[in-house]
């Protein structure tokens, strides 16, 4: 098939990309800037303008929307939550104002989410597709971004989802969780006791394989790997496989709630998701427990 990656550039899009022309798709990338990374047909658009460089669906039977705004790059100001909605939001509007426009062959939208869909907060509860999401601003945000997909329907087959934390060597959270343990001076976050769900990249890369290529796949599917860990355990396990010693209390939630604000809820709040949907329609995991993972990443 041939795909339009929007977000193509970024830790999973890399990474998807690479999967996708392994297995003899040809992708073609959004960029806000005139690129050719990696020998990646790239096109402009300027989501402020509303503009896209048509040539960009040209024969495009699959769109893969991954772009946003990242979540926790900066302090949720006013102003920096409407860009992360816009970023998610806006962009979609404009992909499906041009699909319907110049009608490609599309065949499939599918559009990352958040596991965060289901909020902020740390509960006994296992969260399924099924669950509402809650009112926080991060719930709010999934919400909008996945009925920006839904749009699709009356053009394409429409999956959606939602991300839990992605593990891999080449950045994001783990990065941010491994760095102080590699210094020696690592510790759990706040009571330890929130959960983290989470997914190997290639096990989220092969999920993304499998919906596109699999017509069955359609609606909303949580995309963690339901191995059930803490922030304690996720430290811990990281620290082991890392072979550094864990000696620090932990840290404390209010110099976190100091330092993060509004955003300090990512780290120091989780709930579990349930992957049993997904596994239910055929999907198989490479990675079944988090000591796997791990233990993968740092032994390359």
């Amino acid at each position: 098939m041939k795909i339009l990656i929007s977000g193509g550039s970024g830790l999973i899009g890399s990474a998807l990309t690479k999967l996708l022309m392994a297995n003899g798709h040809e992708v073609n990338h959004l960029s806000r800037s005139k690129s050719s990374e990696n020998n990646i047909p790239t096109f402009v658009w300027n989501l402020a303008k509303g503009e896209i460089d048509e040539a960009a669906f040209d024969g495009v039977e699959a769109i893969i929307h991954l772009a946003g705004a990242g979540i926790a790059d900066e302090r949720w100001t006013e102003k920096r939550k409407k860009i992360i909605i816009d970023s998610r939001v806006e962009s979609a509007n404009l992909l499906y104002r041009k699909a319907k426009e110049l009608k490609p062959p599309l065949k499939v939208f599918i559009s990352a989410s958040g596991i965060n869909y289901y909020g902020m907060k740390t509960t006994d509860k296992i969260y399924t597709e099924e669950d509402r999401p809650t009112d926080d601003f991060i719930g709010k945000c999934c919400l909008l971004w996945e009925e920006a997909a839904d749009q699709f329907d009356d053009i394409a087959r429409v999956v959606k989802l939602r991300t839990g934390v992605v593990l891999s060597a080449e950045g994001g959270a783990l990065e941010k969780i491994a760095k102080p343990i590699k210094l020696g001076v690592g510790a759990p976050l706040g009571s330890g006791k929130q959960w983290v769900p989470y997914i190997h990249i290639d096990d989220l890369c092969a999920m993304y394989l499998e919906v596109l290529e699999n017509e069955t796949y359609e609606g909303v599917y949580n995309a963690v790997n339901g191995d059930h860990v803490t922030n304690k355990d996720l430290t811990k396990k990281t620290a082991k496989v890392l072979g550094k010693p864990l000696w620090l209390p932990n840290v404390p939630s209010f110099v976190l709630i100091a330092a993060l604000g509004d955003m300090s809820g990512l780290v120091l709040d989780g709930s579990r998701a349930s992957a049993e949907k997904i596994k239910n329609q055929g999907f198989e995991f490479r990675f079944e427990n988090l000591e796997e993972a791990l233990t993968a990443i740092y032994s390359t």
